[in-house]
């Protein structure tokens, strides 16, 4: 089997402004911040596509033409990581086209889909039928269109929305829920994370879910890739901004267990 992956999913541009804030403004009851400095990511599917390149996985990216121009603007206080605004700059997505893919080149597919219309359930639902290892991180409500999804990630909120839609019984397998700092619930038994001081969460879940798919594209054991996806998340929470892996002190010889 291909140990490359396939990440399909819309992109953003995430931008942070970090300032300084020590007063409010003399004229309304808001608070100047005084610019200190700025990053820009790669963001959404793209975020996920980065943090797999960065565990040294081979992976490409099917994405929105357009996503540079994508941007979610954030105005953040330097000292104590306060987001004080987030501003979007959005604009049409195109939709995918899936016609040209040669999923037999991939080992694994992961979906990043942010349901801004660049995938439809059908969209879904066809490359599920087009490859037998697929992962999902949605934010569209869970129902018979991703049957034949392999796993899908979800969080706390995501759940309760689709809890009373999607069969439990055909779901029990593939369902991998992140509970925050609880970490990641998996066929009614929790696997837990460290307690530490939670930073930023922006991008955590791009994070968990490359680091889930790249672990259990070599192990094929979905319980180890969540303890490992678990500790890919946790330093990435401890960090400021939408980070990639590379950028984390995080393993043996700065690489992931399969490569040592």
């Amino acid at each position: 089997m291909s140990k490359s992956i396939l990440v399909i999913g819309e992109s953003c541009l995430d931008v942070f402004y970090y300032c300084d804030c020590t007063r409010l403004a003399p004229e309304a009851p808001v608070p100047i911040l005084d610019f200190r400095s700025k990053t820009e990511n790669r963001g959404m599917a793209h975020n996920v596509f980065k943090n797999i390149q960065s565990l040294n996985v081979d992976c490409n990216i099917v994405t929105n033409y357009n996503w540079k121009k994508i941007t979610k603007t954030r105005l953040v206080d330097y000292k104590t990581n306060q987001m004080f605004l987030r501003l979007d700059n959005s604009k049409k997505y195109n939709r995918v086209n899936l016609d040209k893919i040669n999923f037999s080149k991939y080992g694994c597919v992961v979906i990043s889909d942010y349901d801004k219309g660049f995938l439809l359930e059908e969209d879904i639902s066809k490359i599920a039928d087009s490859h037998n290892n697929t992962f999902l991180d949605t934010k569209k409500i869970i129902g018979d269109w991703a049957r034949n999804i392999k796993f899908i990630k979800i969080n706390e909120v995501e759940y309760e929305k689709s809890k009373k839609i999607f069969d439990k019984k055909l779901y029990f397998n593939k369902l991998v829920k992140t509970v925050g700092p609880k970490g990641c619930d998996y066929k009614d038994k929790n696997y837990s994370v460290p307690d530490i001081e939670v930073k930023d969460v922006s991008g955590a879940g791009d994070t968990f879910i490359a680091g889930l798919a790249c672990n259990y594209l070599h192990t094929k054991d979905i319980v180890d890739s969540i303890k490992f996806a678990n500790k890919c998340a946790t330093q990435a929470v401890s960090q400021k901004g939408v980070v990639s892996l590379s950028k984390l002190q995080t393993f043996s010889g700065g690489k992931p267990i399969w490569l040592n």
